[in-house]
């Protein structure tokens, strides 16, 4: 009986990914209320919670002469000290400087000889309490509804006293030798399930016909859209390990009612707005973005409502076009709504799927190589956005309330931009990710976004508020 668990394909070739200047972790920079927690205080929360996400007390083992995908094993030195750094920001002390420090902390690799995570935790001069939260991709994806953060929140200011988490006794690791039987055991026992694997993949609900039309659709339709070649700009350049943080704040309900104006869903108003935002940064240098159409690369989650709850990814993407050579905000969200329904029926997200599954049968080998091809292939597209749906309501730690929370997707090849964007208790938090040294100019960019949507509200015809002066 195995006291392991083995990464799956696509688990797999986020580490696979992995290079020096590209960091396959992502994360998130959280705002709450200054409780007054102690750093002992603190310590003991978050690991009495760990019981309930048992992966972050687990690392990575690796199979001898690559003959398999490596396995989570119990880490027997698990020290909650080395994950949870605290930390203090230069003077002023402001969101500034907490910006800045997202940005180093998201330039460093995670240490691969332990589990693969980290908190940061900082004080901010307003009564705010600051924390970085960063984790492999491997470890989890931002859909799967399973990480550090859901488990520390609480729905209630002081919820009731929970019983005390069970002792934690770690597993012995497995040999190098076991590993390697196990593995080339798993080789050649696997394919007799392909079949089985198969109908399941394929199977439907009500029509197995239909299912099997849309997966034949969607692969045709993905593997077209992979190998179109992206539209090159000043962004377009090999990005290196150091990264720049900012954010946008706004609120929902003027996203939703310039949804309902324009009948388009949340995602697609929010991708006109980077659209917009993108725009504004391109003209800011100088470039000529007459007829400009840059291609998004928009991750989307697979899994099912029974795999909730579950670990690992079981994310999909699709390819978005941008139309930032068109001036006119109202025909930007057209164009994107249009386009976006287009590609839903093209069923892309289901033929990268397909794709995914597949890779659970390729030799550890060929995997790998797989994986590092995935980062060249982000060429054929310009930035990376990523929108997550949140709680519509307040959330909290040990009595702090969670005020703002800003995800941070990582970025690769020459895609220089990533965009992910959190909704939460009635805003959207949008945490940019840029290249240190292609995108100084990051701020531009922010801005941009909060002036597009200024004008999509008034081209919806709604009341406008100026969006205030940019912290950065």
């Amino acid at each position: 009986m195995t006291n392991y668990e083995r990464l799956s394909a696509q688990d797999a070739g986020f580490l696979y990914a992995e290079a020096p200047a590209t960091h396959m972790h992502v994360g998130s920079l959280l705002f709450f209320e200054n409780a007054g927690l102690s750093e002992d205080e603190l310590n003991r929360h978050i690991e009495s919670r760990l019981h309930l996400v048992p992966r972050f007390r687990k690392k990575l083992a690796w199979v001898p002469v690559h003959q398999g995908r490596p396995v989570w094993v119990d880490d027997p030195h698990f020290d909650i000290r080395f994950h949870i750094r605290y930390t203090g920001l230069p003077r002023p002390g402001g969101e500034k400087e907490a910006l800045r420090l997202m940005g180093r902390v998201m330039s460093r690799p995670l240490d691969r000889q332990r589990p693969l995570w980290e908190l940061w935790v900082f004080e901010l001069p307003d009564n705010r309490l600051g924390i970085i939260q960063k984790t492999h991709h491997c470890l989890i994806d931002g859909l799967s509804g399973v990480d550090l953060g859901t488990v520390l929140l609480d729905l209630v200011k002081f919820p009731p006293p929970s019983d005390p988490p069970p002792e934690w006794m770690p597993e012995p690791e497995p040999t190098r030798e076991r590993l390697l039987v196990d593995a080339l055991v798993e080789r050649y026992t696997k394919p007799a399930e392909i079949y089985q694997s198969w109908k399941a993949a394929v199977k439907p609900q009500s029509d197995l016909l239909k299912r099997a039309l849309d997966v034949g659709q969607g692969v045709f339709s993905f593997s077209r859209a992979a190998f179109e070649k992206a539209p090159v700009t000043s962004l377009s350049k090999q990005i290196g390990p150091h990264r720049r943080f900012d954010v946008v704040r706004m609120k929902l309900d003027p996203v939703k009612r310039i949804k309902n104006r324009f009948g388009s869903t949340v995602n697609d108003v929010v991708l006109s707005l980077v659209t917009g935002g993108v725009r504004k940064l391109l003209l800011s240098r100088g470039e000529n973005v007459d007829g400009l159409l840059l291609k998004a690369l928009v991750p989307v989650s697979v899994r099912d409502s029974s795999k909730r709850m579950t670990y690992g990814n079981q994310v999909s993407m699709m390819n978005a076009d941008l139309p930032v050579g068109e001036p006119d905000p109202r025909r930007r969200v057209e164009f994107v709504r249009d386009r976006m329904a287009g590609v839903k029926e093209s069923k892309q997200a289901v033929g990268a799927d397909f794709w995914v599954k597949l890779s659970e049968y390729a030799p550890p080998t060929i995997l790998a190589l797989a994986g590092r091809a995935a980062v060249s292939l982000q060429r054929m597209v310009n930035l990376i956005v990523t929108n997550v749906p949140g709680p519509q309501f307040p959330l909290y730690l040990k009595g702090g309330r969670m005020l703002e929370a800003f995800p941070c997707v990582p970025i690769a090849s020459t895609a220089s931009l990533g965009v992910a964007i959190l909704s939460y208790d009635g805003q959207l938090d949008f945490g940019l990710n840029g290249d240190w040294d292609i995108v100084p100019d990051l701020d531009v960019f922010a801005r941009g976004i909060e002036e597009a949507l200024v004008e999509l509200e008034k081209a919806a015809g709604l009341d406008v508020a100026e969006p205030e002066v940019h912290a950065s």
